[in-house]
Parts: C-alpha cells; sequence; structure tokens
C-alpha cells in the first residue's frame, strides 16, 4: 500500500504588504529585512480568516484531484491560529466544503503542523481506517503579531497550502523506477526549549484563582536560538531520514522546506553538500506562514510543472514547540 498526492492547492489574502510599507510601521528598512530573512513582502489578511482561507485551498485540491467534497474521509487542519478555540477548524472547514461524510480535527505542531498532518493521514490511511485524507496549513499570524515589534513583525504572512492523498492498494513504478509513495518519515520535538518561540492564551481567571502574571498574547521568539535549532536539527532529521531509506542526498530532486529565513534554507543546504538549487523558495513574496509555508510552495512547484512524476522530495519543517521533521515521497 501506498498513497499519493493527487490534488493540491493553496489560498492567500490580496493585501500584499512589502519591506517599504514595514518601515513606515517601525524602525526597520528594506535593506535590513533582506539581507537577514530574504523577505520582500508578505500577505495579510485584511478580513480572511483561518478556515475561509483553508477552505478556499482545500477547494483548489479537490478540483485538481477531481474529487467531490462528499468523497472526502478524512480532514486535517495544522493550525496555531485560529479564530475558535470551539469548534475545531477543521470542522469549520468540512461545513464550508460541504465534506459531510468526513472525520475533521486540529492539529498544531506550529510550523511543523502541515508535516505533522501529512504523517498523521498516511498512518490513517496505512491502517485501513481511511481511503483518502485532505490536509491544509492554514495560518492567520498577522493577529498574534505585535507589531511594535520590528524582530517579529518584519518575518510573518498569512495564507493556506493543501493537499489532497489517496490510498492506493498496487505499488506504482513510475518511469525512472521508483515507486511513487512516502518512503521514510521521522518526527520529533524538543519541549525543553519550547519558550524560545511561544505565544500566549488566555491565562487562569475563575472565581477561585486569577493569574497574577499577565503575558501578552503575542508571538514571542529568541532568534539566535531559533536559527541554531533549525540549523543543526532539520539537516539532522533530513539525513536520518535518507539513511532510513538508504538513500542520500544525491538521489533527492527537491527539498521543500519550511519557508523561514533564507539564511537558514542556505545553511542546512550547506550542511547537507546540497546544491542550494534543489531548495525552491519563495518567502521573498510571501514571508514564514507557519503550517502553509511547505504546501503553498508544493503547489506552487505543482501548478508550475516543476515536480515531475517520479520525482523524489524531501519534505522538511522545524517550530515552535519546539517541534521538527522530514518526509520523504516519490511524486506520483
Amino acid at each position: 500500500m501506498t498513497i499519493k498526492i493527487t490534488g493540491t492547492g493553496r489560498a492567500l489574502p490580496e493585501k500584499t504588504v512589502t519591506n517599504f510599507d514595514m518601515a513606515k510601521l517601525v524602525d526597520t528598512s528594506d535593506e535590513w529585512i533582506r539581507g537577514r530573512t530574504g523577505i520582500a513582502e508578505r500577505r495579510i489578511s485584511t478580513g480572511d480568516t483561518v478556515s475561509s482561507l483553508a477552505a478556499k485551498a482545500c477547494a483548489e485540491a479537490l478540483t485538481m484531484a477531481g474529487k467531490d467534497a462528499e468523497e472526502v474521509d478524512l480532514i486535517l487542519v495544522a493550525t496555531c491560529s485560529p479564530e475558535l478555540l470551539l469548534p475545531c477548524c477543521a470542522c469549520q472547514v468540512q461545513s464550508a466544503i460541504g465534506a459531510h461524510q468526513a472525520v475533521a480535527f486540529d492539529l498544531n505542531a506550529a510550523c511543523s503542523g502541515f508535516l505533522f498532518a501529512l504523517n498523521t493521514a498516511y498512518a490513517y490511511l496505512q491502517t485501513g481506517l481511511y481511503q483518502n485524507a485532505l490536509i491544509v496549513g492554514s495560518e492567520v499570524l498577522s493577529k498574534l503579531i505585535d507589531w511594535t515589534d520590528r524582530s517579529t513583525c518584519v518575518l510573518f504572512g498569512d495564507g493556506a497550502g493543501a493537499a489532497f492523498i489517496e490510498k492506493t492498494e498496487a505499488d506504482e513504478v513510475c518511469a525512472n523506477g521508483r515507486t511513487a509513495g512516502i518512503e521514510e518519515m521521522v518526527m520529533g520535538s524538543d519541549g525543553t526549549k519550547g519558550m524560545v518561540l511561544a505565544c500566549a492564551e488566555r491565562t487562569v481567571s475563575n472565581p477561585y484563582f486569577k493569574e497574577t502574571e499577565t503575558i501578552k498574547p503575542y508571538v514571542y521568539m529568541n532568534g539566535q536560538e531559533v536559527y541554531k535549532f533549525a540549523t543543526r536539527q532539520v539537516p539532522a532529521c533530513i539525513k536520518e531520514a535518507l539513511d532510513k531509506a538508504n538513500l542520500t542526498v544525491d538521489d533527492v530532486d527537491l527539498f521543500v522546506l519550511h519557508q523561514a529565513n533564507v539564511r537558514i534554507i542556505e545553511s542546512v543546504a550547506k550542511r547537507l553538500k546540497a546544491d542550494i538549487a534543489k531548495f525552491p523558495m519563495n518567502l521573498d513574496r510571501i514571508g514564514n506562514m507557519s503550517s502553509a509555508t511547505i504546501p503553498v510552495l508544493l503547489d506552487e512547484l505543482n501548478r508550475d510543472g516543476k515536480i515531475k512524476k517520479g520525482d523524489r522530495l524531501v519534505l522538511s519543517g522545524f517550530g515552535a514547540g519546539l517541534t521538527y521533521g522530514a518526509s520523504i515521497l516519490v511524486w506520483g
């Protein structure tokens, strides 16, 4: 048994905010932001919600896959920025697209979220519980950002990306001899370092207790610690996945990484001794969208014809938690 990604989709807010726009809000510049992150602009919600963006991306993925929403067995939404705690975003998406037969729930692994959702869906399909799954990473991070903090507000954008995956009973051997499907996966967490990238929720407040310390409900990030973690852990987990699959870096056609920072991606390529040309990037146009970055980039590559049947992809992400992971798949 294997799986195939038969449809991808994405949805981005219409509003584009450039680095020059950011310079009007905080003490920064286009040169400073580009030089340290590689980001030139990002999309910002002017009313789009996590669920509305997710529903649009899912609809695109279903159209590409040639499937009706009623055929969907499982919906997983990866997000760390839902509008509602209840109901979950996946149930809102289920309602919006009319996937009435699906089981739906959310998953939060921050920027690693889509990758964790993909692996979770794969596990469900392997057991035979479901035949297909609609997975989506969707974020409206602009509402979690302190827009007076220049160290974080320049980094993030809003958007959603989705993929429809299907179970296939017979192995599909591609023209280059590779068998389509997921070949290996690695996931991990290091909660001891979780507070280097954090965002507070409500504090405890009830008739019997009230928190005396208040934490601002905005994203806080120790950039140096996150950078050190990412540049060490991402190449390590990619190497671990490749070793488990008895593959080398040279066997990989594309590395589809979480789009957080161009310096991180360049460092990962250098540590793996891989050609940077194998690391497509779009963060210059849309910034860091947390769980949405990998599926949005995947959809761009798919629709632009830059992924061919039989290509071997490594998807890898890292984020708050701290979480990290890598999956190897052959495009079918």
